[in-house]
């Protein structure tokens, strides 16, 4: 298994425990680099850190947002490596495990909900405005606003219809346009 399908797995493994944006391999402005980060109800965020060798996972230990955790992102913060590489006593305090056995992830260990800091939360807003960024750049000449927009000009051309499958903004599901439940 290379570093690249264990991430994957980790977007799959995420999109599965409901988080309904999520980035992988996008850089923080803190030097982090999540492997995969996703985002639920209530600016929730759950990361996975993909290692494939314990040497690897033994240096992503040392790492300026290892040694001080509240300039980490993640309200969540799992390590994903293959069966038996890491033993739950070597984890950070509050991190989670999860473990890739014969084709599937599975919990060896929740983590903590509450591990991100003030900081760590600017710092997962900055990762989202340059990945939003990044997007509409990519969207150019439009702006961001009306590439998200489209909607509304498919049903333009549809004579005030959307096409069949689509939902209009009202009726979408939108997780993220809700309000935040009371624990």
């Amino acid at each position: 298994m290379t570093h690249a399908q264990l991430v994957e797995k980790a977007v799959n493994w995420l999109r599965r425990y409901r988080c309904g944006v999520v980035l992988s391999e996008q850089a923080c402005v803190s030097g982090e680099m999540p492997d995969a980060i996703g985002w639920k109800r209530a600016c929730h965020s759950v990361l996975v850190e993909c290692k494939i060798t314990r040497s690897d996972f033994l240096a992503d230990r040392v790492k300026p947002f290892r040694l001080k955790p509240e300039q980490g992102v993640g309200c969540e913060r799992f390590y994903l490596v293959p069966a038996g590489l890491v033993r739950r006593e070597e984890l950070p305090q509050g991190w989670g495990l999860l473990e890739h056995r014969r084709g599937r992830i599975e919990t060896a260990h929740p983590s903590a909900r509450n591990l991100r800091s003030a900081t760590g939360f600017q710092y997962e807003m900055n990762l989202l405005l340059a990945s939003l960024r990044r997007v509409e750049v990519r969207v150019e000449p439009q702006s961001i606003t009306d590439f998200l927009k489209w909607k509304n000009r498919m049903a333009e051309y549809n004579r005030g219809t959307l096409p069949e499958g689509l939902a209009s903004a009202e009726e979408e599901l939108n997780v993220f346009l809700a309000p935040e439940l009371a624990p």
